[in-house]
């Protein structure tokens, strides 16, 4: 049995709404808080709905990975934090050496509230710094100054030295307006100053429906080219390889033994529990994703409670993972790539077919493989770093392509 052995909380609230943002999110203002200020009373009501979710779940494995994501999760005060790690305790249980993960915003905590965080249980941070620049902050939207982030990395790093936390990281955005290789080289060095174990650098992507979205159409946003985009991209591989990180999923940098455990669950083809607004679950290797607004979610968890529990928030009998297409995408993403002897097995492949449908894929891929953006040992093969992964979104195309053609050639 394919048991969940994670679960993520989504804590909607924030204080305003980035303009590259599009997630599930209720901005409360630049005062708000989860103790008794502006916003509290939205998010204790939200907690109580929150907890009455998590108490329709028939009683699971015991966890392995929590992460505590948003929104900004930090707006909660420890206590609110200790509420539902002792819920999920109680329904689930948690092995020993769990991996529990707070993303917190560095305008929201003090050092009163990270020390009740670890009290709590938290035992690994999420920084989301996004920049090192006040003024390219500004124009994100973000409500955090430099000054501010400094404090919150000097904080957490102190933390950690201590032994305190097990590990934390450090989120950062790349290829923004008006970045060039020197600014981003700077932002860059500056983030590694404070020697975060594990980081987390994406690509700025544009959103319908965010201010963003809304500047492009304007003509308002000077994004970089391709060229200084993929320059960008292969100098952060480069230094921060130099630096000791290992690049073990395209986004995803870490330091021997601080890969997120959590986030690999997503791409290893698990299953895992989520709760909350917008939040989407795995469970016999269907995705489930609740209502993204707050009056639809609260209704939602109403007629669970009434008429008896959906698929979201139920373990099947019978062992599934996730479609083969998508074990494909999140395979190709990490470092190690797919075995496709394995892969094949899964499938019923019999050598013939195995060695058949391998070669289909590398004439597909022969371009690929000829520049060196895919590695071939046996029947594994992965995204070459920095150049493999730069591409990925090609070669993920012609991977699906490859896919379809199988599916279709069976059906006949």
């Amino acid at each position: 049995m394919n048991y969940p052995r994670s679960a993520y909380l989504h804590i909607p609230f924030c204080h305003r709404r980035c303009f590259y943002c599009d997630f599930p999110v209720v901005p409360l203002g630049d005062k708000a808080s989860g103790g008794n200020g502006p916003g509290s009373s939205s998010i204790k009501s939200y907690l109580e709905v929150l907890h009455r979710e998590i108490l329709l779940v028939d009683q699971g494995k015991p966890l392995s990975t929590i992460y505590i994501g948003g929104g900004t999760p930090s707006l909660l005060i420890p206590e609110q934090v200790v509420g539902l790690l002792d819920l999920l305790k109680l329904r689930f249980g948690f092995l020993s050496g769990i991996e529990i993960t707070l993303e917190i915003d560095p305008a929201s905590f003090d050092e009163f509230s990270l020390r009740g965080y670890v009290d709590a249980g938290v035992n690994r941070f999420s920084l989301g710094a996004q920049s090192f620049d006040d003024n390219v902050l500004h124009k994100l939207g973000r409500r955090h100054t430099v000054s501010q982030l400094n404090d919150a990395c000097n904080l957490i790093a102190d933390t950690y030295r201590k032994g305190y936390i097990t590990s934390w990281s450090l989120d950062l955005i790349q290829n923004l307006p008006g970045q060039g290789l020197l600014d981003w080289e700077k932002q860059l060095l500056k983030a590694i100053e404070f020697s975060p174990p594990h980081l987390s650098v994406y690509d700025l992507s544009i959103e319908e429906g965010t201010v963003f979205s809304w500047k492009i159409r304007r003509g308002e946003m000077d994004l970089p080219s391709h060229e200084i985009s993929s320059d960008i991209s292969k100098l952060t591989s480069q230094i921060l390889r130099k630096k000791g990180f290992s690049r073990y999923e395209i986004s995803n940098y870490a330091i021997p033994g601080h890969a997120s455990r959590h986030n690999r669950v997503y791409w290893s083809g698990a299953n895992w529990w989520a709760f909350g607004l917008g939040a989407t679950s795995c469970l016999a290797g269907k995705r489930y994703s609740r209502p993204r607004k707050r009056k639809e979610y609260e209704k939602w968890v109403k007629t669970q409670e009434l008429h008896g529990k959906n698929s979201a928030l139920q373990i099947s009998n019978h062992y599934q993972s996730i479609p083969f297409d998508e074990l494909l995408i999140v395979g190709l993403r990490r470092r190690e790539g797919i075995d496709f002897r394995v892969f094949g097995e899964a499938l019923g492949w019999d050598e013939k077919n195995l060695e058949a449908n391998i070669l289909n894929l590398k004439m597909r891929w022969k371009d690929q493989l000829k520049m060196g953006l895919i590695k071939e040992s046996g029947y594994r093969f992965c995204l070459t770093d920095p150049d493999g992964m730069e591409l990925s979104n090609q070669i993920l195309v012609e991977t699906l392509i490859w896919w379809d053609s199988l599916n279709n050639y069976s059906s006949l």
